[in-house]
């Protein structure tokens, strides 16, 4: 008999424990925003787990190609670039680069920049970039992503291939050059072209000041997501400045980043992704810039 405030305990079991407990299945989720989440180091992960069970892969991860390289040695999808039209900040003269304002009314289009993007959108449609389906990738920024929509409108595409990019094709942060007249950006393309490290100077405000190096970086990772995301697509980049663009162009085709500039986006233009559609005006004399040696070190 057991008192009144006792209870039975169960007896405790010791079951034979198994000497190897079968493998987790393994989850790896790959976020498109942190496919690369470092500009400064590399990271190689290395997975050696024990599968008792077969996968199915339609594609091969990455197509085993590792890190995007440019120049690259051939591209598995054909791109358009697209400046945006103008926008409000821009029609005023005002240099606004602070991605805390990439969403407001006044990063959007004005009416000048709306008819550049209209204009834009037909200049793709002539030369039938999305005749066979094309994915849409603009900046968050408004003014991008405006132009997006009427890119999509006019050529036939539907908002489910309007895909938005939250960083990789931020405008250039510009740091202290905030809030000042576009005229003064030339100081920036000054110092590009003494080095593609050279930032400008920084400011409190949140605004990034980024270099040449910087933006390379950012347009490098994003060409990696494409071609791994995609194969055989028409995918058209469309980017709220310029840089972007140039710097973009200028790692494709091997051309020294100090000469970005010369590869200008105007706002509202198209670009086919390829050597010979630099507009003659626009090629520089020689990809290859000889550093003059005062500064001594221009790297």
């Amino acid at each position: 008999m057991l008192a009144p405030n006792q209870t039975r305990e169960a007896p405790s079991l010791l079951l034979p424990q198994p000497s190897c407990l079968p493998p987790e299945p393994v989850n790896i989720l790959l976020r498109r925003r942190h496919l690369l989440s470092s500009s400064t180091a590399a990271f190689t992960i290395s997975f050696n787990v024990s599968f008792t069970t077969s996968l199915s892969v339609s594609e091969p991860v990455a197509s085993a190609g590792g890190l995007f390289q440019m120049p690259p040695p051939r591209l598995v999808n054909r791109y358009f670039l697209v400046r945006a039209g103008e926008s409000e900040f821009e029609s005023m003269g005002i240099i606004n680069t602070n991605p805390v304002a990439k969403t407001s009314v006044d990063s959007g289009l004005s009416e000048r920049g709306k008819k550049q993007a209209i204009k834009a959108a037909f200049d793709l449609k002539e030369i039938g970039a999305c005749d066979k389906g094309c994915w849409i990738w603009p900046a968050i920024t408004q003014r991008a992503y405006q132009t997006a929509e009427i890119i999509a409108s006019v050529n036939g595409v539907t908002r489910s291939y309007i895909v938005p990019e939250y960083s990789f094709l931020d405008a250039r942060g510009l740091g202290a050059y905030e809030g000042k007249n576009l005229e003064s950006v030339s100081e920036v393309y000054a110092s590009d072209g003494v080095s593609p490290n050279i930032k400008p100077p920084p400011i409190d405000v949140g605004t990034p000041n980024e270099s040449v190096a910087d933006v390379f970086v950012r347009v490098t990772q994003l060409m990696s997501i494409l071609e791994t995301q995609y194969s055989g697509d028409t995918v058209v980049i469309v980017s709220p400045d310029s840089d972007n663009l140039t710097v973009l162009q200028a790692g494709l085709i091997g051309l020294d980043l100090r000469r970005h500039r010369d590869l200008l986006f105007a706002p509202g233009e198209v670009r086919f992704v390829d050597p010979s559609d630099i507009p003659t005006y626009k090629q520089p004399a020689s990809a290859v810039y000889k550093c003059s040696k005062n500064p001594p070190n221009c790297n």
